[in-house]
């Protein structure tokens, strides 16, 4: 008879606790996220602001890429993402600080966000490379899919949460924030990691570009990243939910919340399919299907006029992201010697998170030139067409068939 810990994730204590710590970062993260995002419009009117969110939590990202995966692979990874999570907790607590006192202006917001997102610079690569040592390298598509799924779960309760607490006033889901990030911080301290035996390279300029360079001698990797860095970037259409929610669905910060939780909802339905049934085959098809389907369900929500329509435009949008996400992850972590990983992960954080980061301040920008319809019809166009142009640009990503196999495939 199977032992029960070999063939199910509820029974690694360590995963399930990484599992929390994760599902916790993420919906302090997402609660935070909905209070700047409405105060900051509140206090500016300006649609380029919110743009700018996004684009002070992407540089912290292109700037320690490099310098975070040599820690991730020269230290023990619990350790860099505890301190993570106290850094992200004196950033919240900063904010509520600062808006109980009445002192927050558009720039101090920034400039804290800005410390806040260095501090998931590190963290976002860190809890990526976490799952391939707590688990069998047989359970961890299911794992990375679970994963997910603690990112999703987060998503629909962290906005949620975040609305109601905003009602009582936004220094109060900051505080609550600083809570939540400091209980990941001892969680993720709790989680067991089994021993590995490789050895540890002195840190040398050719170690500390190596993820770079592991990802360009490998087509199906680097197809996979920058796939998901140009489809989000222009597809990406998060940024844009206050101006849906108050100027074109007419509606208030109830609105914002079933926005922004849309898209999770439907991310949490694919991550969890896809944690009980891995994807067995034609993995590269299914993940450029995904994506073509993120490309038109952006089409869908630009169009709508109805809270509705718009919910089920942005449960679609998230679906598909999900599963492109669990196929990349897999990809990477099955691909990638554990020794590597730390590095590889912080390039392919620096990637993802930059197509994020870099997709609000699109998203924002050319809704302050043309309108926000626009802005979500182009981004949507902008998507499709990269789906085409990567099919044909990296036929072996196109081909892949299982997520397994050889690091140089």
């Amino acid at each position: 008879m199977l032992d029960p810990a070999a063939t199910s994730l509820l029974h690694h204590r360590s995963f399930v606790r990484f599992w929390c710590a994760r599902t916790f970062t993420n919906g302090a993260f997402m609660m935070q996220g909905v209070a700047v995002g409405w105060q900051i419009y509140d206090l500016t009117n300006d649609p380029l602001d919110l743009g700018l969110v996004g684009l002070v939590q992407f540089f912290p990202l292109l700037a320690t890429s490099i310098l975070a995966g040599q820690l991730l692979d020269l230290f023990d990874r619990r350790v860099v993402a505890a301190a993570c999570q106290v850094g992200k907790a004196l950033a919240a607590l900063a904010l509520a600080i600062g808006t109980a006192h009445g002192s927050l202006s558009r720039d101090t917001m920034l400039a804290i966000l800005f410390v806040s997102g260095t501090a998931r610079a590190f963290e976002i690569p860190t809890m990526q490379s976490l799952p391939p040592g707590v688990v069998s390298t047989t359970l961890l598509p299911r794992a990375i899919a679970a994963s997910t799924s603690a990112t999703q779960t987060a998503v629909i309760c962290g906005p949620s949460l975040g609305g109601l607490l905003y009602a009582f006033g936004p220094a109060l889901v900051y505080g609550t924030c600083t809570v939540i990030f400091i209980a990941a911080s001892v969680l993720i301290s709790l989680v067991e990691i089994a021993p590995r035996r490789e050895q540890k390279r002195p840190v040398s300029l050719e170690s500390l570009f190596a993820g770079f360079s592991y990802v360009r001698s490998h087509p199906i990797l680097i197809g996979a990243i920058s796939l998901d860095l140009f489809a989000v970037l222009l597809g990406g259409v998060t940024a844009l939910l206050p101006i849906y929610a108050r100027d074109i669905l007419h509606a208030g910060p109830w609105a914002l919340v079933l926005l922004r939780s849309a898209p999770a909802v439907g991310a949490l339905a694919a991550s969890v399919t896809l944690a009980h049934h891995a994807i067995s085959a034609h993995a590269g098809r299914i993940m450029f299907a995904a994506v073509g389907a993120f490309a038109l369900a952006s089409f869908l929500f630009a169009l709508s006029t109805s809270i509705v329509l718009s919910c089920l435009a942005l449960a679609v949008y998230g679906a598909s992201d999900a599963i492109s996400v669990v196929i990349r992850q897999s990809l990477i972590q099955m691909r990638t010697p554990y020794d590597m990983l730390g590095r590889v992960a912080a390039v392919n954080s620096m990637f993802t998170g930059s197509s994020g980061s870099l997709g609000e301040f699109r998203a924002g920008a050319i809704a302050a030139w043309l309108g926000a319809v626009p802005s979500a019809l182009i981004g949507g166009a902008g998507a499709l067409a990269v789906m085409l142009i990567w099919m044909w640009a990296f036929p072996a990503l196109r081909k892949v068939d299982k997520l397994g196999g050889d690091a140089g495939s």
